[in-house]
């Protein structure tokens, strides 16, 4: 019989950009109490974790697993992820969400020591007692801050704080060198339709930036962007303007950190932006607002965030919001600057 691994592992099944950036703060904690300070960080592929985490110290390893899908589908990822965690024989797996099928996958695979939020009948699959239901309707951030108190877990702080390998943000600023500051970066999409900002919208924000700040506005979004940023750039005119849709991960991430400025939808750019210390409007029309970050400023509708909220955050509401903000220079700490 193979002996058992020393390493903790945490795991984290939502599937999006932001929601590594969010639970970075935990996994952190997690790992300074566990055997030689880091752990091993399950998440599904498209969260781009091991890009994000490249230069992570508390994070030995990022494996990715399959969660989405058919119910056959589904329970085909189930018997993967007990096959993966049985071959690993970690000692302890802390389980970041109320889903159950990790902590089942986790049970069935023999790990000892099993520790999730138990705010379902994943309460049946952990080791630990789980936080109060009184909490079920809470934040899933607050969950986890509850988790880690209950458990004498030390939590400084929510802030994420991405450390961006020091070659992209070499690269990048080199690649932009000659665009005039200030740099504001605009994040287009979101993970729903309803999150995203209508087209209009877009361009008359865009031109109202393009006609107020003398830097350098750059336009984000990964590459189903592409071809809707040139047309908003098209559509402008003004302060230069530069489709960046196109850049890795690892360099949006790198630009953001260089930026001055960011205004996206509650999207993984907004999540990446706070976590480089860039101060980030984030429009929140249908979609709570994110408060784990002091860098993130809420921009809702009137009577907040709501069903169609989007369309009801004018292009004028959110330009006078950032106006303060558009000549600002942030102070930058780091090599290749």
């Amino acid at each position: 019989m193979s002996t058992p691994s020393t390493l903790h592992a945490v795991i984290q099944p939502k599937p999006g950009i932001g929601d590594v950036i969010w639970h970075l703060a935990f996994i952190r904690a997690i790992a300074a109490v566990s055997p030689g300070g880091k752990v091993v960080f399950l998440a599904p592929p498209t969260s781009g974790a091991r890009e994000l985490l490249a230069a992570e110290p508390s994070v030995a390893e990022v494996v990715y697993f399959e969660h989405f899908g058919s119910e056959l589908r589904r329970g085909l990822n189930l018997i993967r992820l007990i096959g993966l965690l049985r071959r690993r024989r970690f000692a302890k797996i802390w389980i970041l969400d109320r889903t159950i099928r990790p902590a089942l996958a986790a049970f069935l695979a023999g790990i000892p020591e099993r520790i999730g939020v138990g705010l379902t009948a994943q309460r049946l699959f952990i080791t630990n007692a789980g936080i109060p239901q009184s909490n079920f309707h809470d934040f899933p951030i607050d969950w986890l801050v509850k988790l880690l108190a209950d458990l004498g877990v030390p939590l400084a702080s929510t802030e994420p704080s991405l450390r961006v390998p020091s070659e992209a943000l070499v690269a990048t600023g080199k690649k932009f060198a000659a665009c005039p500051r200030p740099w504001i970066v605009l994040g287009l999409g979101g993970s729903h339709p309803d999150k995203d900002w209508p087209d209009p919208y877009w361009e008359e924000f865009l031109s109202g930036v393009r006609g107020l700040t003398c830097g350098t506005v750059f336009l984000i979004g990964g590459a189903a962007q592409i071809a809707r940023a040139q047309a908003f750039i098209a559509a402008t005119t003004g302060a230069p303007a530069v489709n960046a849709c196109d850049l890795k991960l690892t360099e949006a991430a790198a630009l953001l950190q260089h930026s001055d400025l960011f205004l996206g939808t509650d999207s993984g750019p907004l999540n990446l932006a706070a976590a480089t210390g860039t101060e980030a409007f984030g429009l929140f029309g249908g979609t709570p607002v994110l408060k784990y970050s002091k860098f993130i400023h809420p921009i809702v509708p009137e009577g907040g965030p709501m069903r169609g909220g989007m369309a009801r955050i004018s292009a004028a509401q959110a330009l006078e919001q950032i106006r303060p903000a558009l000549s600002l220079r942030k102070q930058r700490a780091y090599a290749g600057n």
